[in-house]
């Protein structure tokens, strides 16, 4: 039997093309492009470049509108990517992915990455993605989950602890310690040497013959003392 007369096996691609995002992604990329190739002119009128929407980091599309098309885009590359690169179970990334914000960064990142792989004009790119950022990306999701979530989600293990590093103690703790760093920067020394009070002041002893003030008194010589008449010793 043919695989074309094969009445059991559904009649699909062999492979599924990369998701294209929708327009307002495109739009950013296209802006992005811009700040970097376009006319001096065209940079300008994009006002700061550092608050561009990133589509690779999520957390910079602030427009609600922006914002849900990332998601529907990361949600289309993460069913290609199970589908396309995917045949060991302990490969699949999880349904539960975008409740792990680690997953979320590295996935976003994972998606550019491919993107710019295809729009180059060689394989060059692609075979990069092929070989180091897709095992890369697989190998650290592997390490990170191990089989908490393989049935179902389940609750960040860490969260107790991360709970603690939140505590007002253990903030106050750091914050000491950050303090006590600063302070000990050389320029921070000087500056309170130069901001301390002077010592008490010296008392110097006055010769009342010539004038002259001696800080310390020769060893073999007691102090002078004056009386109504004038200095004697």
């Amino acid at each position: 039997m043919t695989l074309h007369s094969d009445p059991v096996r559904p009649r699909a691609p062999m492979v599924w093309p990369f998701p294209v995002p929708g327009n307002l992604v495109r739009h950013a990329y296209h802006e992005l492009h811009i700040a970097i190739n376009g006319t001096k002119e065209e940079q300008k009128a994009l006002g700061n470049h550092a608050l561009l929407p990133r589509p690779w980091e999520p957390a910079t599309c602030l427009a609600p509108g922006l914002r849900h098309e990332v998601w529907q885009w990361l949600e289309q590359i993460v069913s290609w990517l199970n589908r396309e690169y995917t045949w060991e179970v302990t490969g699949l990334i999880p349904t539960c992915w975008p409740s792990h914000p680690h997953l979320v960064h590295e996935i976003a990142v994972l998606a550019d990455q491919r993107r710019r792989a295809g729009l180059a004009m060689t394989s060059d790119a692609l075979e990069e993605w092929h070989r180091y950022c897709l095992p890369a990306f697989l190998d650290r999701m592997r390490t990170r989950l191990k089989s908490h979530c393989e049935d179902e989600h389940k609750q960040w293990p860490g969260r107790p602890r991360h709970s603690e590093h939140l505590s007002e103690k253990h903030i106050e703790q750091r914050e000491d310690t950050y303090a006590l760093d600063i302070d000990a920067l050389p320029g921070r020394r000087r500056a309170r040497e130069q901001q301390q009070p002077a010592g008490p002041a010296r008392l110097g002893l006055v010769d009342l013959d010539t004038g002259e003030v001696h800080d310390d008194l020769p060893p073999d010589r007691p102090p002078r003392t004056r009386t109504e008449k004038g200095p004697r010793s």
